[in-house]
This record gives structure tokens, sequence and C-alpha cells, in this order.
């Protein structure tokens, strides 16, 4: 295990794009939904419909956010109000909670018929960490996370989940704010300095440092090293496999 890791008692890891090849089946499935939304207001307001693009949009305005402050975050970089509207709404395009609904819709609909891989690099990891006593933790903004990590077959691995209906339940602020990751700490018993978070968005790595934590690492798979870096990492690597031994 890499040396950088040595003295830290807990790791707390983000899932989607950091342990399990998720991200895209997430970022897909945000375009999807928003292309069909973009496209059917165009149509009724014979505005031109400009497609909801994965590199910039995803990334800058999504990606490690709780659902709904992603389809906010979103919809005000194009000038767009909608109703919050109701948890419990049908998937559709009527309310912020309609359109991430929808979303999720998507989501399970691949994750049913594809299935989860872990990446082997981060499977390595965790054996390592395992064997050194290291306590970990899933810190994931997605409500998901129980469904993918026992479709990875991994979800033994972690002594304590906090996912978007932990953070719902528990009133929980969600990334950038450090709240879910303090949780997760809090729940190990062990204190942030000893904590490493580790993070493949931007608003996560931003969380990690917001919390003070004793590293921050980011998982650069969307070749975007520079940008986790200015949010905040303390380092940047493109696989987990590159801290184990």
């Amino acid at each position: 295990m890499d040396q950088r890791l040595a003295g830290f008692r807990a790791v707390l890891f983000d899932l989607d794009g950091v342990l399990t090849d998720t991200a895209s089946i997430h970022s897909d499935c945000w375009k999807r939904m928003f292309d069909e939304f973009l496209r059917e207001r165009a149509e009724r307001s014979g505005e031109p419909f400009v497609e909801f693009d994965i590199a910039g949009d995803y990334h800058r305005y999504v990606d490690g956010k709780p659902r709904y402050d992603g389809v906010r975050s979103f919809l005000a970089s194009r000038n767009i109000e909608l109703p919050d509207g109701d948890p419990g709404d049908p998937p559709g395009s009527d309310t912020v909670c309609a359109l991430g609904n929808r979303k999720n819709t998507l989501v399970n609909e691949v994750l049913e018929r594809d299935g989860v891989t872990p990446y082997p690099g981060s499977i390595r990891l965790l054996d390592e960490l395992a064997s050194a006593g290291v306590h970990m933790a899933i810190v994931s903004s997605s409500k998901n996370a129980p469904k993918v990590l026992a479709a990875a077959g991994i979800a033994e691995r972690f002594e304590t989940v906090v996912d978007g209906a932990v953070a719902a339940q528990a009133g929980l602020p969600g990334k950038p704010a450090p709240d879910t990751f303090l949780d997760a700490a809090r729940r190990l018993n062990v204190p942030r300095e000893q904590s490493v978070v580790v993070e493949d968005a931007i608003s996560g790595v931003e969380a990690g440092r917001n919390g003070q934590f004793g590293l921050v690492i980011g998982v650069a798979r969307a070749d975007n090293e520079g940008a986790l870096s200015n949010a905040g990492a303390d380092l940047v690597v493109t696989d987990l496999g590159e801290l184990a031994g």
C-alpha cells in the first residue's frame, strides 16, 4: 500500500466512478433525461434545442451532487425555472423532482439489464486496506448506492454507508458541503484528521477540502486531473490501483 496512506485510520470512498464503473451510467442517463426535456421544451417554445453536454454540463453542474440539486443546478445554468414538486412525483418533466425521478428510473433500468463491474485496481486497494485494519465507508450522493454495492459484490467490505437516502433522512446537505463525509467519519469513530476522502467529482473533492480531512484523493477518470487539484485534492490518481502495492 502506498506510504502516503500510512497512519490514516479510515478511508471514505465515493462510489460511482471511484469503486465501480457506474459514473458513465449516471452521466449517460442524465444526458438522456435532460435531452428529452430540452427537446420537448424547444419544440413547444420554438427556441433552438441545445443538448446536454457530458464533458461540460455534467461535470460542472451535476456530478457528485444529490439528484434534485443536480437538476436545479443545470436548469439554473439554462435560466429555466421549474417548481420543486415532491419526491413522490412520477417520472416526468413538470417539476424538479419529476425530472430527477425520470433519471433514476433510467439508471435502475440499466443496472438491472447490465449489472455492475468494480474496477480491479479499486479492489486491490480495498484488499490492502482491509489487511491493514483500516476502517472503510461509502459516502455517495446516490440513493442507489446499496443496490450498486450489492450488484458489484462489495457491500460487505464497508462498515457504514452514507448515501443520498441517509442524508435526506438525517437532513444532511449534499456535496460540496462536507456533512456526509463528517457523518461517515463519526460513524466509524475516527477523527477527520485521521480520515482520507476519495472522490472523482469536483463537488466531492470540494467537500473533502471543506471538511478539513487529513488527505483528499481525486480519481481522474475523465482526464480532469487539473480540475480535481484545483478543487482541493492533495493527490490525484487515474486509478486506485496506483495506491496499491
